[in-house]
C-alpha cells in the first residue's frame, strides 16, 4: 500500500512519523531542496537524472548535506520494496542545517483525465520571477500565490512572466510554444531544467522541430503568433494549453500529443 512508510536519513520509518520540527531554523526559511518523481512497475522513472539535479540544486544554494546519488537510490528502492510499490508519485526532500534531514515519502500516482490532453487545459499568466530559478528548492511562495490565482480563475495553471514580458515557465511546469516547425522556450538559466524538458526537446527534435531557446513573449502568445502552445512536468509529460489570458488554442493539439507519446514511451528505458 502507498504512503503507509517513509525513508529518513536511510531508516525505513512510519509514514505519519515523517515530520520536522517547525522551530528548526531551515525549516522556517524554506532551507530546502527536493524532487518529485514517478514509480511505474516498481521502477523509479529517470532517477539518475533526478538526483543528479537534486544535487545540483543542493549546490545551487550551498546546502551541505553528507548523502551520496547512491545511498538515496538505494533508499528510494528500499521504500519501494517495504511497501511493494508498482505505481506511486515518490518526494524526495532534503532539509540542510547542522543535521541535514532526507525524506523520501510515496503518495498515489498523480494522473490526469484524458481529456486534460484531448481538450486541452486552460492557463494565465502571472508576473513573477522565481529565486534562484535553476534550482528546485522549497522557496514556493511565489508558486503558490500564482497557482491559487489560477484555480480561481477556474484554470489548471499559471505561466510566470518575467519584468522584460517574456513566458517563461509554469509554476510546476516549463512552458513551450510552437510556431509552425520551430519549438520555442526559456533559456536554460531562466528556468527549472526539467527531467521531462530534456525530454521534451529530445522529442522535438526527433519529430523534426527546431528548438529555439527564446522565451515567446506574452503580446505575442496573445497575438496568434503560437499555433499551439503546452507545459510539461514528470506527472504531466507534455500536455497542452487549450487557453491562456484570453487567446484560445483550439487543437487537435497533434504535435503536442506526438511528443507526450514519445516521452511517455521513454520512461522505463533508463
Amino acid at each position: 500500500m502507498v504512503g503507509v512508510h517513509a525513508i529518513y536519513n536511510g531508516t525505513v520509518i512510519l509514514a505519519k512519523d515523517a515530520v520536522v520540527e517547525v522551530t528548526q531554523r531551515e525549516v522556517q526559511f524554506g532551507f530546502s531542496t527536493y524532487e518529485a518523481l514517478r514509480v511505474i512497475k516498481g521502477h523509479a522513472v529517470h532517477l539518475e537524472d533526478h538526483l543528479t539535479r537534486l544535487e545540483n540544486s543542493c549546490l545551487g544554494i550551498k546546502l551541505v548535506h553528507p548523502f551520496t546519488k547512491q545511498q538515496i537510490s538505494t533508499w528510494v528502492y528500499d521504500l519501494i520494496e517495504k511497501d511493494a510499490i508498482q505505481e506511486a508519485s515518490l518526494r524526495i526532500q532534503l532539509y540542510g542545517g547542522t543535521q541535514p534531514q532526507l525524506f523520501v515519502l510515496a503518495s498515489a500516482l498523480l494522473s490526469y483525465p484524458h481529456t486534460h490532453y484531448t481538450q486541452g487545459v486552460k492557463a494565465i499568466t502571472f508576473l513573477g520571477e522565481r529565486l534562484y530559478p535553476s534550482c528546485k528548492t522549497g522557496n514556493l511562495l511565489l508558486n503558490y500565490m500564482a497557482l491559487e490565482e489560477a484555480r480561481s480563475q477556474g484554470c489548471f495553471e499559471a505561466l510566470l512572466v518575467d519584468r522584460h514580458q517574456k513566458v517563461l515557465e509554469g509554476t510546476r511546469s516549463n512552458f513551450f510554444a510552437f510556431k509552425e516547425k520551430n519549438l520555442y522556450t526559456a533559456a536554460d538559466e531562466q528556468v527549472l531544467l526539467g527531467i521531462t524538458r530534456d525530454r521534451v526537446i529530445k522529442a522535438a527534435r526527433q519529430l523534426g522541430f527546431s528548438v529555439i531557446f527564446d522565451a515567446p513573449a506574452k503580446e505575442d502568445i496573445a497575438g496568434g503568433l503560437y499555433d499551439e502552445v503546452f507545459i510539461s512536468s514528470t506527472s504531466m509529460a507534455a500536455m497542452p494549453l487549450s487557453r491562456v489570458d484570453d487567446r484560445l488554442f483550439p487543437g487537435p493539439f497533434e504535435k503536442t500529443l506526438a511528443i507526450t507519446k514519445l516521452v511517455r514511451g521513454w520512461e522505463l528505458d533508463d
